[in-house]
């Protein structure tokens, strides 16, 4: 099987790398492959509540996640352990690959919010980004990220826009 392609699984374990390293590693349920677009659930897999001051991630809560082997974000629907929708988390990232049941993603940075009623769309960590010299080592993917994160902005402020990814 190509190193981009789905094992036969119901499980996979996500793998998010951020500056050559591992940042967080946890189990979730593949939902989804259609060669393209990837789209997992798992439960909230921080140790603790982790509080951005517009939103609360926390024990309970449920992220549907969907990655694309072909651009440069993922975008996570935050939903409470009622199933109430909290919004949308969008990581910029390299396209994901998946391959013996893990399904790794190369955090770049920079984030996009969007609450679920739609009135907060807010860019993250654009700081960090700067500060971590992509743009020197490969102007290429600093550019695709800038680009990926004003499209993610564009759907998130458009009726419908972001969620029509997610169909």
């Amino acid at each position: 099987m190509s190193g981009n392609s789905a094992e036969p699984t119901d499980s996979v374990d996500v793998v998010l790398v951020k500056g050559g390293r591992t940042k967080i590693r946890y189990a979730a349920e593949l939902l989804s492959d259609d060669g393209t677009r990837i789209a997992v659930r798992a439960p909230w897999a921080g140790n603790a509540v982790r509080d951005f001051g517009f939103v609360r991630f926390e024990a309970g809560d449920v992220f549907t996640e969907y990655y694309w082997r072909d651009r440069w974000y993922a975008v996570k629907e935050v939903r409470d352990a009622t199933g109430a929708l909290k919004g949308w988390y969008c990581d910029i990232t390299r396209p994901a690959t998946l391959s013996g049941g893990e399904l790794v993603v190369e955090d770049l940075d920079l984030d996009l919010w969007r609450s679920a009623d739609g009135t907060d769309v807010r860019r993250l960590d654009e700081d960090e980004f700067e500060e971590s010299g992509l743009t020197e080592r490969d102007p290429a993917a600093a550019a695709a990220a800038v680009t990926a994160l004003d499209e993610l902005e564009v759907l998130a402020t458009a009726e419908g826009g972001l969620e029509s990814l997610l169909e």
